[in-house]
């Protein structure tokens, strides 16, 4: 966790040891670092967004021509047509109400009303004493989800928590050795059959990470598409073999989403709540798309509805620490630029 300049001043007041205040100025760097990261893995998107928004809006002045510019940029980032629409109706509201007259001033509306659309996406994962904590991990094929949760692994260890992980994609081939060699790689076993059941494999895991004492099961399932009906039932079995073998669980429901995939992330979403009901996402893959703007899109469908759907962590990166919680003024930072 970060550690705010203000404390860091009062750390300085205090007169505590050189210690801790290499400790605050790590946490600080790490903070600072991961942000260099989030904007650099943004570059594609903002490249979308009219090489920029500061290049597109500049010193223009406001006017219609200004907007229509605006409107192709953010469809362009792949922010959909609602979410474009809604954001062009609150800069207009706000440029007439305030008399915004250049584009620099515009910008400066934009990134608000970005913070404003995707803050309700913003919720941190927090790890109840259930002894353990389970999460149930799902996904299309190639969304990166076994991968996830190797990233996850290490930052729950970075927490202080210790994990356990479930091999239940027991549908694709050598994905049960992925997860393994993600086991490895973090120091946690790994509970799996080859070609066994998913169910049993879950059953399995939750059963030994009580008697271990374990704090956090993250289990993984068969990627599968929406019209698989027999994968979409079969983690749905998953789902209720969890809760037999312990009250409540899983904890947490999280689909992993590939930001290549665009607006087909909002079908994913839709169908996979419908059947395991969500509790929150992952999305992969920033820095390899222009499509960031997707964020805004599922902040629109979802953020502020009845059953807000949170982005909990967002991926830039191959690198084990690329995975980290999302951070709505993180993100308009990354894209505003």
């Amino acid at each position: 966790m970060s550690i705010a300049f203000d404390r860091i001043a009062g750390i300085l007041a205090a007169g505590l040891p050189p210690a801790v205040l290499g400790l605050a100025n790590r946490s600080s760097n790490e903070k600072m670092s991961w942000t260099t990261r989030l904007k650099a893995g943004l570059a594609r998107t903002r490249g979308a967004l009219g090489g920029g928004l500061g290049a597109l809006l500049g010193r223009r002045s406001v006017d219609d021509a200004l907007f229509e510019d605006l409107e192709f940029a953010l469809l362009t980032a792949d922010c959909g047509v609602a979410a474009t629409q809604a954001l062009l109706g609150t800069l207009r509201t706000r440029a007439r109400r305030e008399r915004i007259a250049d584009g620099a001033a515009l910008k400066e509306a934009l990134r608000e009303a970005l913070l404003e659309m995707l803050s309700p996406l913003e919720r941190p994962l927090e790890v109840l004493p259930k002894q353990p904590f389970v999460i149930m991990v799902a996904g299309v094929n190639g969304s990166g989800k076994t991968t996830s949760i190797g990233k996850l692994t290490k930052w729950f260890q970075s927490q202080g928590l210790s994990v356990l992980l479930a091999a239940g994609d027991t549908f694709r081939a050598a994905a049960r050795e992925q997860l393994v060699a993600w086991g490895e790689r973090n120091g946690v076993t790994v509970v799996g059959q080859a070609d066994g059941d998913p169910g049993a494999v879950v059953f399995d895991a939750i059963q030994s990470a009580r008697a271990r004492g374990i704090d956090v099961v993250i289990a993984d399932t068969a990627g599968r598409l929406p019209t698989q009906l027999h994968l979409m039932q079969e983690i749905m079995k998953v789902k209720r073999v969890a809760a037999k073998a312990l009250a409540d669980a899983p904890h947490e429901v999280l689909l992993v989403l590939d930001a290549n995939t665009g607006q087909n992330a909002l079908a994913q979403v839709k169908a996979f709540d419908e059947a395991i009901g969500l509790t929150g996402l992952v999305l992969t893959k920033l820095d390899g798309t222009a499509k960031g703007g997707v964020v805004a899109a599922i902040a629109h469908a979802r953020g502020a509805s009845v059953k807000p759907l949170p982005l909990l962590f967002v991926g830039v990166g191959e690198a084990v620490d690329d995975l980290r919680p999302f951070s709505a003024r993180d993100f308009v930072e990354g894209l505003v630029d």
